[in-house]
């Protein structure tokens, strides 16, 4: 999204290395948008009003950690090229080159960066407190934003339309697919958990069994955050949980097993279980 001025006209090589840096900073700036996006319409309740079935904490997770990757793949590419200028402290360190866009985005990746990380200690913490430190995101998501502007027109190369068009479409687009998309499909490639009304939430719950495997379980608490009266971390890191939960938890621990990102829970009938 952003290229120097002095790189614009270059070798071959940087020509080429500079359409993958635009290319890159597009993606993300792409993802951040779906990344939010989802974010918002899950925890604001759109999605359910939208489509009678709520969104899972999965794909948010997924839309964010392709957002730092190709974020950080942005970055990186201005170290391999001919006529470089960038160097490892001037892409981790705001202002040290002197140049608003670039210090911009840094610091917004780096915040970005920052509240993923805290992702793993939200076992650690209150929910309220954890939650007041994930609303930082949307002060990096506004620097990244910014930075994205800036050097578009610090290298007149300002795409307004691709930009604006982006931000002001990526709401609606999102919502449509949901809408346009069997629900069925959604709910099997877990981006949807099941609406009240289907036969899997209105059937009596079957009596199931909990398996936890262990070398897979990466305690990043979703499981929790789903059933937390079945699963808990406790403060060492560890999970515990209840292998024979009531049979009134058994849609609970079900969502736990399709939101867990590791796939780590295993969910077994018991021979003979009615119900």
């Amino acid at each position: 999204m952003y290229l120097p001025a002095t790189l614009i006209l270059g070798s071959p090589h940087d020509d080429g290395i500079g359409d993958a840096a635009a290319l890159s900073g597009r993606l993300t700036y792409l993802t951040m948008c779906l990344t939010l996006c989802w974010g918002v319409l899950a925890a604001t309740g759109w999605v359910r009003r939208g489509t009678g079935h709520q969104a899972l904490r999965t794909g948010h997770v997924v839309l964010a950690s392709f957002t730092l990757a190709l974020g950080a793949m942005h970055g990186l590419t201005f170290l391999i090229l001919d006529e470089n200028s960038a160097t490892v402290p001037g892409l981790l360190v705001p202002f040290y080159d002197g140049e608003v866009p670039h210090a911009v985005g840094i610091i917004g990746f780096e915040l970005l960066v920052a509240v993923s990380v805290s992702t793993g200690l939200r076992h650690t913490l209150a929910d309220r407190r954890w939650l007041r430190l994930h609303q930082f995101a949307y002060l990096a998501v506004g620097l990244l934003a910014a930075h994205a502007w800036l050097g578009a027109i610090a290298s007149g190369h300002l795409a307004v339309i691709w930009l604006a068009g982006i931000t002001v479409t990526v709401p609606p687009v999102v919502l449509t697919v949901l809408r346009v998309l069997p629900a069925g499909t959604l709910v099997r490639i877990g981006l949807l958990d099941p609406a009240p009304g289907t036969p899997e939430r209105d059937a009596e719950p079957v009596v199931v069994r909990v398996n936890v495997d262990s070398q897979r379980c990466h305690q990043y608490g979703v499981c929790h955050a789903e059933a937390p009266q079945v699963f808990q971390l406790v403060r060492d890191g560890r999970l515990e949980y209840e292998k024979r939960p009531g049979p009134k938890q058994t849609p609970r621990v079900q969502a736990a097993a399709r939101a867990c990102p590791m796939r780590a829970i295993q969910l077994i009938q018991p021979q003979g279980a009615t119900r």
